[in-house]
């Protein structure tokens, strides 16, 4: 496999898309430094959310790990127009939120999807720390909302 985070991409079938329209008073992303802070992406496809629901409550552990890829990347495509390019971003860190029921507790299983893509593109630079959150709900009724904090290279 390439060592450059695009040609990954294509290796691996897949293309950023559009950064996503910020669905209220946020933007997609706020650099500070060489730091960039994504906001929440969603797992959004041409504009519209894949899926709605909770892991546990009719959506499978497996979903959710399809669904936080998506919003994985997501947040690649907010981090690439910060950075200038994949070949620039360094994920520091990773926060999955899941909307989940009650007895739901595999929200860690959940997260790998978005962490499992982040360093199939990113290699080295996508190894990063991280926090899988379970919650009651989420915006627009997200399965999950996938945010990260990004080290821009060369800044």
């Amino acid at each position: 496999m390439s060592t450059d985070p695009a040609a990954r991409l294509t290796e691996l079938g897949l293309e950023l898309p559009p950064v996503a329209a910020p669905a209220a008073a946020y933007q997609p992303y706020a650099q500070s430094g060489p730091q960039v802070f994504t906001a929440g992406q969603l797992p959004v496809v041409d504009g519209s959310l894949v899926r709605t629901g909770k892991l546990g409550a009719g959506l499978t552990t497996e979903d959710g790990a399809e669904l936080a890829r998506t919003a994985g990347l997501n947040v690649l495509a907010a981090a690439a127009a910060a950075a200038g390019g994949l070949h620039r971003v360094r994920v520091v860190k990773v926060t999955v939120f899941v909307s989940s029921a009650p007895d739901f507790t595999e929200q860690h299983l959940v997260a790998n999807g978005a962490s499992q893509l982040i360093g199939d593109v990113l290699g080295d630079h996508g190894i990063h720390a991280r926090s899988a959150v379970g919650v009651a709900s989420l915006p627009m009724d997200a399965p999950v909302e996938v945010e990260a904090v990004i080290e821009v290279l060369g800044a």
